[in-house]
């Protein structure tokens, strides 16, 4: 086990714990970057990866995008995460979900409080049940337990939301009927994304590692295409819905499209990918600002109790919120990704 106090370096973590879970001998990291704003929340990731310094990084970046999503959407929380990392080729089928999902509550109960986990890439809200016999802090349970549910519909909502102020200050009207959208990614989020755009008569094009999701494209009269090929596709929004890291210095000159804004987290590479986008005059939603809607409802409805119409309502507000960020960024001359990171630091140096 290893329990870092993190607070030098770039990231500048306030706690990383990693471990083996007592249970199921899998690789636990919990990251909590800041509390500055209130305790901290983000959600329980599982995946392969290729090494555990690989898990590492994931745990480290996705954490501080947490506090930075809490922080620039007025939240009075800070970010940390969960990362369940299982070995390369591993199939999350195969594993003893129950023990892993223990031990995962077992680790959350030790932060007392300061951090609490839900739903994300590879678990369910069905699965924080289980967290929650280990502790309380765990959100997004179903509802028929007391919880908000699965945070994918807040989540394509508040990224319909991003997508209709993007398309105001990109193409100058809001309709997204007949605008040429890519939707790479279909899982809970990307499906919902995918079928609200075909509702609202977008020219649809969407992708997913799952051969089957073919039959959706075919339901929804969308164009397929292979995934390697999604992000690089002729369109007009490119809406990235599946894993991050994709923007990079090799892959943004190819890009063909005039706008990117989608669910997926920590979609750059690095952060200087943002410039680059900005010289190729390619309007990126910061994602951590376009994908917020997931922990601002459940937030609403779990901590607050508030409904779940005017949780909504809240929801909606990333709109608003993205605009002010693109309309201060044009006017300062500087990237979405500098404006954004900006608001959010402000708000976490100068918290109470």
């Amino acid at each position: 086990m290893q329990d870092v106090a993190a607070k030098q370096g770039p990231l500048a973590h306030e706690r990383l714990v990693i471990r083996r879970g007592a249970r199921s001998g899998v690789t636990l990291m919990v990251a909590v970057h800041s509390t500055a704003l209130g305790p901290a929340v983000g959600g329980c990731r599982m995946r392969a990866y290729r090494c555990w310094q690989d898990a590492l990084a994931d745990v480290l970046r996705l954490s501080q995008a947490m506090s930075y999503k809490c922080a620039a959407a007025g939240l009075a929380y800070g970010g940390g995460k969960t990362v369940i990392a299982l070995d390369e080729g591993a199939d999350p089928a195969r594993i003893d979900r129950r023990t892993v999902l223990l031990d995962v509550g077992d680790l959350v109960a030790e932060f007392g409080g300061r951090y609490s986990t839900g739903p994300d890439v590879g678990t369910s809200a069905q699965d924080m049940i289980v967290v929650r016999e280990r502790t309380q802090h765990a959100f997004c349970l179903p509802e028929s337990h007391g919880g908000s549910g699965s945070p994918a519909l807040p989540t394509a909502i508040g990224v319909l939301a991003a997508l209709r102020t993007v398309s105001v200050h990109r193409f100058g009207t809001e309709p997204l009927a007949g605008r040429r959208i890519t939707v790479s990614g279909l899982g809970a989020v990307g499906e919902r994304l995918a079928r609200s755009l075909a509702e609202q008569g977008a020219k649809l094009t969407v992708s997913d590692v799952d051969d089957q999701k073919r039959m959706l494209a075919k339901e929804l009269g969308a164009t397929w295409v292979e995934p390697a090929e999604a992000i690089t596709t002729d369109t007009e929004i490119l809406v990235p819905a599946a894993v991050g890291q994709i923007l990079d210095h090799e892959v943004v000159p190819r890009l063909r499209c005039a706008a990117i804004v989608g669910p997926a987290n920590n979609q750059l590479v690095t952060d200087d990918v943002a410039g680059l986008l900005r010289q190729r005059d390619i309007l990126w939603a910061p994602d951590f600002v376009a994908n917020a809607g997931g922990v601002i409802y459940a937030l609403a409805r779990e901590v607050e109790g508030i409904g779940h119409g005017e949780a909504i309502e809240r929801v909606h507000h990333i709109g608003t919120a993205l605009a002010e960020i693109l309309t201060t960024a044009d006017r300062a001359g500087q990237t979405t990704l500098a404006t954004a990171t900006d608001l959010a630091a402000t708000r976490l140096r100068t918290a109470p």
